[in-house]
């Protein structure tokens, strides 16, 4: 998986995490989280902002 693969990170945290909210999580968290992930091998330094937003949102929709 990449940063970008926002919706596979989604489902992937979702599974991996089922007792967080990942509304009130942090943004330092969620990188955390998403670094440690089975399959992830994207390079840390290409997350940002906008993509945790959008990794953060599509965990949001992924449990509704």
């Amino acid at each position: 998986m990449k940063w970008t693969d926002t919706l596979e990170i989604a489902s992937a945290l979702a599974e991996s995490h089922p007792d967080v909210d990942p509304a009130t999580i942090r943004f330092t968290e969620l990188r955390r989280y998403v670094l440690e992930l089975e399959g992830f091998n994207d390079d840390p330094a290409h997350s940002g902002e906008r993509i945790l937003e959008a990794i953060q949102q599509a965990w949001i929709e992924e449990l509704q």
